[in-house]
């Protein structure tokens, strides 16, 4: 059959807008200075970044706190409609490659004015009705690739968008394991804080009877005293810390201020192993730098969008239906009627407004380079500040080990010495003090030495971020069509012990744009 010359228009308007070309530069992922080795590297490494390392803690309250904090947060929450709002900006942006069809139907009665007497026309009446139903298209040939590159930065924005709420998962969790060892550190030092009240109440008692007793003078009364109440001091202050601690974790796990469940003593709690990897790594591992990275392709692509700006704007529009001023004679053949028409309009003089525009993108492009490159160096730094905080923060437990050892001697010899009356009773005030507050120190740099761990994880990234994201509730548009919650948080007590891929004909986005890991993105037209 031969082809009707509107069909041969389309098929040419076609052929034209797959074969246009593409402006401004594709994307290549900018080259880095990336270090050989971390200065601060450990032999004891191990290669289980992939893994949900704050298992390692062998707490299983712990874990149910991150489950529950990745089910319920608020942030993660955003973070995932965000994700939703930006699918469905590529879905709208996307759809400018193709042809927009509408159809439309309209049904109307009508009266001829004949005030001015006027005859009308022989067979018309004054009263009329007309009933029509169209079909219309409308497409702007994208010949200078401004859609495809708005559609390419608009893709990039949506992989950002999931690399951001894997960041925020990495935040998350590394947030929930350092509220609990904190917890759990301030919990300890109360319990030293009221053991060594304890022990003060006792020894105020024995000076008061040995005072009545014309044993002692007032003034070592009062300097046993006042030791009690400056221990009796410590244990308002810690406990507020502790309420303030509990407030700030509840809300990491979605849930109102009140109290948090215990698990494990701090000292019972696992050490975690230090994970492998290179500098290198972090390139791929860490959702925040592929953020920033596909913030970059975003804004170089959207300097080819400025650009295509410069040449014409080629559009088609159709129309095909029918017309009729009777209902039943609407789709016979006398009333079709159809128009076909084409616009170009061409820039000529715009005084500067699209030279403005290319330079806006091009120095947007520029920042968002920048501030992939400092991303990077930031990573780099927090993950060598992590090496060596996990370094030196167990060295110096170690130290504080064998101080309190040391202390513990001082302070019974100072008080053999004070009772055979060789020394006097500040002597060993000075040793329980050192003591006391040596113990504290110690409780303190055991919960630092276990959120280095988590610093370092969380600085390191790795697979272990597709781990968490499991327990979360995904995006609206990517989540199934049944799931299963899990299960609810464990009632609190008081302290005790990719690379997103489409099926659409558009295939003109960057070639160029690195591969992402996490769960694939659903990008189908709607």
């Amino acid at each position: 059959m031969r082809a009707t010359l509107p069909a041969r228009m389309l098929g040419a308007a076609l052929l034209l807008g797959l074969s246009g070309c593409l402006l401004g530069p594709n994307y290549v992922r900018p080259a880095v200075d990336v270090p050989a080795t971390y200065r601060f590297a450990q032999g004891e490494a191990a290669d289980i970044a992939n893994t949900a390392w704050w298992g390692q803690f062998q707490d299983p309250v712990l874990d149910q706190l991150i489950a529950t904090a990745l089910q319920e947060n608020r942030d993660v929450k955003i973070a995932a409609a965000r994700v939703d709002e930006y699918r469905g900006q590529f879905v709208t942006t996307r759809s400018g490659l193709f042809p927009q069809v509408a159809a439309g139907a309209d049904a109307s009665r009508q009266r001829i004015s004949q005030s001015e007497g006027v005859p009308l026309p022989k067979g018309v009446a004054p009263i009329y009705n007309q009933f029509d139903a169209t079909l219309s298209v409308a497409w702007e040939l994208d010949l200078f690739g401004k859609v495809r590159r708005e559609t390419e930065a608009a893709r990039a924005n949506l992989l950002a968008s999931e690399e951001g709420r894997r960041a925020m998962i990495l935040t998350l969790v590394g947030a929930v394991a350092s509220a609990y060892i904190n917890l759990r550190s301030l919990d300890r030092q109360l319990e030293i804080a009221k053991e060594t009240v304890q022990s003060r109440a006792e020894s105020v008692r024995v000076f008061e009877a040995r005072f009545h007793g014309g044993e002692v003078s007032q003034m070592e009364l009062a300097q046993s005293q006042s030791e009690y109440q400056a221990a009796q001091v410590t244990i308002p202050q810690l406990e507020a810390q502790i309420a303030q601690q509990e407030d700030a974790l509840s809300v990491l796990i979605g849930t109102n201020p009140g109290a948090i469940l215990r698990g494990r003593e701090l000292a019972q709690m696992g050490m975690p192993r230090i994970p492998a990897g290179l500098p290198s790594d972090l390139l791929e591992r860490r959702p925040d730098l592929l953020e920033a990275e596909q913030t970059l392709v975003a804004q170089n692509a959207l300097i080819g969008a400025a650009r295509a700006l410069y040449f014409p704007s080629i559009s088609l529009t159709g129309l095909f239906g029918s017309v009729s001023a009777q209902f039943s004679n609407l789709f016979t053949g006398p009333a079709r009627v159809w128009s076909f028409a084409g616009s170009v309009t061409q820039p000529i003089f715009t005084a500067g407004s699209i030279a403005g525009q290319v330079h806006q993108a091009e120095a947007r492009q520029q920042q968002a380079l920048f501030a992939y490159e400092k991303a990077i160096q930031v990573a780099f730094q927090e993950v060598e500040d992590s090496l060596v905080s996990v370094q030196k923060t167990r060295e110096a437990l170690d130290a504080q080990n064998l101080q309190i050892e040391a202390l513990h001697t001082y302070a019974y010899l100072a008080r053999q010495r004070y009772e055979g009356g060789y020394t006097s009773y500040i002597e060993v005030l000075d040793a329980e003090r050192s003591l006391f507050n040596a113990q504290l120190s110690y409780t303190q740099t055991q919960g630092a030495v276990l959120t280095s761990f988590v610093t370092l994880y969380k600085a390191m990234g790795g697979g272990w971020v597709q781990e968490a994201e499991k327990l979360t509730v995904p995006p609206a548009a990517a989540a199934p069509a049944s799931s299963t919650a899990p299960a609810s948080p464990t009632s609190p007590t008081s302290p005790t012990s990719p690379s997103p891929s489409s099926s659409s004909p558009e295939a003109p986005v960057s070639q160029h744009a690195p591969a992402t890991s996490g769960a694939p993105i659903a990008l189908e037209a709607r």
